[in-house]
């Protein structure tokens, strides 16, 4: 048999197990996930071995969409780690053969705890799940290894009921993009998920002038807040146009005399604008439909609450 053959014959076992968990769902997975959604604590997960890194990564799944969860070495747990789970927690406990002898040691005092507890094994009538209040069944008819004896397949099976839960958990609690992000504020999703309010420059440092300020003014302003522009604001305080270095370089070039002008006279009437609450993604896009540097987010009522300029997006990572 060649290598080709060899990965084909795993990979169509371990796609089996994860097929044969569709037919097996019932009553029990709702019940599982009833548990885990009115839980008033964390989720714990534990196993060892194979089924103890499968856990870390159902942990890691469950945390990052909106399930606070940790993970517990069953082992470590008989030696004080056990002080992690408390009364109104709930636990996802793993085992293939659901006899793991560090796992049955520490049963009873999950028991003690009254925590709910959810078996994930494929051992049926194994200890596990008869002290346990849900069993969710992960059993497989054949492991990939060929000798039978690498957890492979039923890792594979345990693995996609994790994430199962996870996305059934997901979606009842109405996890949005913008939460995950907030989970992950260094990775490249949480970068795309900034809000353009998390960027703008906004209360001290944002540039206004009024209608009527001359050039001199309107020139400190631009310099003194750095951005290349500033907002024009009429006696109400509302946003009325944008003066940028563009406009004034081309004010000058239609009037030498540009030093005697008022914002109003060399402004730009109807800036682009974004609310506080789009994707910086959205403000990218703009900008470069545009061929703008910034953009100005407005409130309600009219009046400008900050600038997000494209340099401030470049160095985020937006662009």
């Amino acid at each position: 048999m060649s290598s080709i053959e060899r990965a084909k014959r795993v990979l169509k076992i371990e796609a089996e197990a994860v097929n044969r968990l569709v037919e097996r769902l019932d009553d029990r997975f709702v019940d599982a996930v009833d548990i885990l959604l009115s839980c008033t604590g964390r989720v714990v997960v534990t196993g060892i071995g194979k089924s103890g890194i499968i856990g870390k990564k159902i942990a890691s799944t469950l945390a990052s969409t909106g399930t606070p969860a940790l993970f517990l070495h069953p082992a470590e747990g008989v030696h004080g780690d056990l002080g992690m789970v408390t009364r109104g927690d709930a636990v996802i406990a793993i085992s293939n053969s659901g006899e793991t002898e560090e796992l049955a040691k520490i049963l009873p005092l999950f028991k003690r705890l009254e925590v709910k507890l959810i078996a994930m094994t494929g051992g049926m009538n194994s200890t596990l799940a008869r002290h346990s209040d849900v069993v969710l069944d992960v059993s497989v008819k054949e492991e990939a290894c060929p000798l039978g004896l690498a957890p492979t397949a039923s890792t594979t099976a345990t693995l996609a009921m994790g994430d199962a839960l996870a996305v059934a958990l997901l979606e009842e609690r109405g996890f949005r993009a913008e939460d995950f992000a907030f989970n992950h504020p260094s990775g490249s999703l949480g970068r795309r998920l900034l809000r353009v309010a998390d960027l703008m420059h906004g209360g001290e440092s944002l540039p206004v002038v009024k209608t009527t300020q001359p050039v001199r003014e309107i020139l400190f302003e631009i310099t003194s807040k750095r951005l290349g522009m500033t907002t024009v604001v009429d006696a109400e305080g509302k946003l009325a146009g944008i003066v940028t270095d563009g406009d004034l370089r081309r004010a000058l070039e239609r009037s030498p005399d540009i030093m005697n002008k008022t914002s109003d006279e060399i402004m730009a009437k109807s800036p682009r604008r974004i609310s506080g609450d789009a994707l910086a993604a959205e403000a990218v896009a703009i900008m470069e439909d545009f061929s703008i540097t910034s953009l100005i987010i407005v409130s309600p009522d009219g009046r400008p609450e900050g600038v997000v300029h494209l340099h401030d997006l470049l160095k985020a990572g937006v662009v």
